[in-house]
């Protein structure tokens, strides 16, 4: 999957803030991202990150699934 830093990703899964969005901070194995929200910031494998991808928005359009 191709996704790049400054990304916004749409999850399936809200984070307990209500924000379904994230940023991307940091791109290799692992994805730093950052809570559009509340602005937590976690590290997640790519494996995981790709397997909640509802979609990737980049400059304010769609894609990807």
């Amino acid at each position: 999957m191709d996704i790049h830093l400054g990304d916004v990703l749409q999850m399936k899964k809200a984070h307990p803030c209500g924000e379904s969005r994230w940023t991307v901070l940091r791109v290799g194995a692992d994805f730093r991202l950052k809570c559009l929200g509340c602005g937590h910031e976690v590290m997640i494998t790519r494996q995981k990150a790709e397997k909640n991808l509802r979609a990737v928005l980049r400059n304010g359009e769609k894609v990807a699934p």
